[in-house]
């Protein structure tokens, strides 16, 4: 997260609608906002706007074309955290991202982060191992 970024949501968390669990984006009532509407009215239009844009492809992997036969433009990445295929380590994005600690990048982003389930390899390695 570049200093510019840290310092905008620094200051919107200071002046954001205070929220019973302190979150930085609630909901206008205080509640936690949902991960598809943070993603599809904040995150995409933004980097559109930004040109973190890329082409929109239909189903056979074509360039879509709008009424007027312009090209659909869309996000470059559509989700809240991408890290350019990168696969960063937790402790780099919890850094990144100025949590105090890894649980709270763990608890909240965890499901995000690569996962090598091993277990058939493992079990395999052991179905070899015993006769």
């Amino acid at each position: 997260m570049t200093p510019i970024v840290a310092n905008t949501l620094k200051e919107w968390k200071l002046a954001c609608p205070k929220s019973e669990h302190d979150l930085v984006f609630p909901t206008s009532a205080g509640k936690v906002e949902h991960h598809r509407n943070i993603v599809e009215r904040g995150l995409i239009p933004a980097m559109v706007v930004a040109g973190v844009a890329v082409p929109a492809l239909d189903g056979q992997g074509k360039p879509k074309l709008d009424k007027d036969c312009k090209l659909i433009i869309t996000a470059k990445y559509t989700g809240l955290r991408q890290d350019g295929g990168l696969e960063l380590p937790a402790k780099i994005v919890q850094e990144r991202l100025g949590h105090s600690s890894i649980t709270m990048t763990m608890d909240v982003y965890g499901h995000l982060f690569p996962r090598g389930d091993d277990s058939a390899e493992l079990a395999e390695a052991e179905r070899s191992l015993i006769p």
